[in-house]
């Protein structure tokens, strides 16, 4: 098609645009429904398969989409030959995407099958276009069963995807093995000695006896010990260590109770003989 009178449904499918003398031939003939042709381009030797549009081109002349064209070799101008065909419904078809943007579909099958709806047949070796967001997607038709050209209006079938070109698989790091730690039977502690030193009295008078400074109590406490091997990303959770037990005995600061009204007792009463 001349430029500034592309037609996008023709270009975003698998179909041609003919004149009207071949829609007059072709009836004359009773060919099967749908109609099918095959594509041969005789100075290139290189053939493909398509199915009709419209019969409103003019007379002589054949519209067909620029991706065609690519696989047939054709510039504008250029004789192509163009044949009615019966081709058998597809069961299996297998594409390779030309890019690795491809992959960045959410979902390519949803895709593909929704683009395929503006095509009548596939062949094997071809190269097809499909648009998808504003932009055009190539793949090659690797394979088709069951025979190199299929038709696929109102079929069922199965669709699977090759690795697009140039893609590479992404290279797995091998996972650091964290290394076994001995257990550790001890833990660095430190004695705090709580309220050290000695009060007074804010009236100035000197402290009564039950106001006397009590007793430093001394007490363990454990430290930190810090991991210099400590990887970013990784958390380890030690339960090989050992709860800390008390290593000062507990001194016993309660004040001595003093005895009071020692001695023995007795009765006022006289006992009865």
């Amino acid at each position: 098609m001349l430029p500034g009178n592309e037609r996008q449904d023709v270009e975003n499918g698998g179909k041609i645009i003919m004149p009207p003398s071949a829609l007059d031939s072709l009836t004359r003939l009773n060919v099967e429904y749908p109609m099918l042709f095959k594509l041969i381009n005789n100075k290139k030797a290189r053939t493909s398969h398509a199915g009709v549009l419209e019969f409103v081109a003019d007379e002589g002349k054949c519209y067909l989409p620029y991706w065609m064209m690519d696989n047939l070799l054709l510039e504008e101008g250029d004789i192509l030959t163009i044949e009615s065909v019966s081709l058998p419904v597809a069961k299996f078809s297998k594409f390779q995407p030309h890019s690795t943007d491809f992959l960045d579909i959410t979902n390519p099958k949803a895709v593909l099958e929704n683009a395929l709806r503006n095509f009548a047949c596939l062949t094997t070796g071809d190269v097809i276009a499909i648009k998808y967001n504003k932009k055009v997607y190539e793949l090659c038709v690797l394979e088709t069963k069951p025979g190199n050209a299929v038709s696929i209006i109102e079929c069922d079938m199965n669709v699977e995807f090759e690795a697009p070109v140039g893609y590479k698989e992404p290279t797995t790091s091998k996972k650091v093995e964290p290394q076994e730690e001995m257990p550790q039977d001890h833990v660095m502690e430190e004695v705090v000695e709580t309220f050290k030193g000695s009060g007074v009295r804010l009236d100035g008078k000197k402290k009564k006896d039950n106001q006397l400074d009590a007793p430093v109590i001394k007490k363990i406490l454990a430290r930190g010990v810090p991991d210099y091997d400590y990887q970013f990303g990784y958390l380890k959770f030690d339960r090989t260590i050992k709860p800390i037990s008390d290593r000062v005995a507990e001194v016993d600061t309660s004040p001595a109770v003093q005895e009071s009204f020692q001695g023995e007792g007795f009765s006022m009463k006289k006992s009865r003989k």
